[in-house]
């Protein structure tokens, strides 16, 4: 599937779509089959950072691109928060057609400069771009306390890139073990007036759920969510580990840290998108 297949029906209807970040197979498989449950589209992500974990791209995107293609509803593999081009062209060569450019800690004439270019070259090939103004929280960046996204600085920036989403900083951060962060919804509805393109939040896994909810009703399109689901991973191996400490196959232990992702992935889809009604399979 590809990404404008999914969203572009979202902006302004008070829906949203759950985008979430895979590290391990066991995580691409539970969001997948999250999604099944839930009968709800979704976008399966794979960040800069994982890549570098695996050491390449190449077989966890194409292990990402096959449980997409057998989905019973429309999936969507999207590479996430790549700082390196390279990886970008490599990314589109192997078949993905979401990417997110994050050129956002250089000088703002830098970003513009940068990101433009990589959206004429994925434009090329029928890659959707999404890029960033500012750094998201949890470096110091556009998400420390106060720093907030401009509308109209907002609007220029997606104007002179091209770009097809932007994330925006409203008051979440990164990699947060709380779900107390407060956004800022009247921020949120004026960015949706002003920029022409759907909006996307990051560090999610820190908002708690009505937030999340009054975040989409203002105006967020696509929703990224990480930390949430390593929580969720990590604790169920940990009980099952204390539990039964005979245990040394893996399969034992990642299996229900797997079922607990899935049945996340499917309650936070049914969060950011609800009635009218599901998507039928593809």
């Amino acid at each position: 599937m590809t990404m404008p297949s999914i969203v572009d029906g979202l902006r302004g209807s008070g829906r949203g779509i759950g985008a979430f970040n895979a590290i391990l197979l066991e995580h691409a498989e539970a969001i997948v089959a999250g999604a099944e449950d839930a009968r709800l589209p979704v976008i399966l992500q794979i960040s800069q950072n994982a890549v570098l974990y695996h050491g390449s791209l190449a077989p966890f995107a194409a292990a990402c691109l096959s449980l997409a293609a057998h989905a019973s509803v429309p999936v969507v593999v999207h590479l996430d928060h790549a700082e390196d081009e390279a990886l970008i062209d490599q990314a589109v060569a192997l078949g993905i057609r979401s990417v997110m450019f994050d050129a956002a800690a250089l000088p703002y004439a830098d970003n513009v400069a940068r990101t433009r270019a990589v959206v004429e070259r994925c434009h090329a090939a029928g890659c959707w771009v999404e890029a960033e103004l500012g750094e998201i929280g949890g470096k110091d960046g556009a998400h420390a306390p106060g720093v907030r996204t401009d509308p109209a600085e907002a609007a220029a920036f997606v104007a002179a890139t091209g770009v097809d989403a932007l994330a925006v900083a409203v008051g979440s951060s990164h990699a947060m073990n709380t779900r107390d962060a407060v956004l800022d919804d009247e921020l949120i509805g004026r960015l949706a007036a002003a920029v022409p393109v759907p909006l996307v939040l990051h560090g999610s896994s820190g908002v708690p759920e009505d937030g999340l909810r009054r975040a989409v009703r203002e105006g967020i399109t696509k929703v990224n969510v990480g930390t949430l689901l390593n929580r969720v991973l990590t604790g169920k191996v940990r009980e099952t580990l204390a539990e039964r400490t005979e245990l040394t196959d893996p399969r034992k232990y990642l299996s229900p840290g797997r079922d607990a992702v899935r049945t996340a992935v499917a309650q936070t889809l049914r969060l950011l998108a609800p009635a009218p009604s599901p998507v039928a399979g593809h």
